[in-house]
């Protein structure tokens, strides 16, 4: 079992920066992929980004390449999300999730566009908006 807690979600102006923060608590030393979606109001969830946390191997999706960046600290057993240069877009609940297994980037990149986790945190709040 894996435990996902968010925090760091607020109400930020368009240009502005985040850190999102998910904690993990469990099974951490077994081999986890970590994902950070989102889902704005009257949308479908999409994905933002995925990290091997064995390796530290990342994937991002293309909304999103060049101003989020995804982290971990394995001694803190949390995962981060920077988000800079924020855009009205990126407003939604954004979830930590987690799966177990050996995850080759090949690999880490098909679970972080299927969404297909086993594990989801309950969400902390972004938005931007001037």
């Amino acid at each position: 079992q894996v435990q996902l807690v968010e925090s760091g979600g607020d109400l930020v102006q368009p240009g502005g920066s985040l850190r999102l923060s998910c904690a993990v608590s469990g099974r951490t030393s077994e081999y986890l992929a970590i994902g950070w979606f989102r889902q704005a109001p009257g949308k479908d969830r999409e994905g933002v980004s995925c990290i091997n946390s064995s390796d530290g191997s990342t994937y991002y999706f293309d909304s999103v390449k060049g101003r989020f960046t995804i982290s971990r600290d394995n001694a803190k057993n949390t995962v981060y999300l920077q988000m800079d240069n924020l855009k009205p877009e990126d407003t939604g609940v954004y979830y930590c999730a987690a799966d177990f297994g050996a995850f080759p980037l090949g690999r880490l990149v098909r679970l972080c566009v299927s969404g297909d986790m086993d594990y989801w945190g309950k969400g902390t709040p972004v938005t931007v908006s001037s």
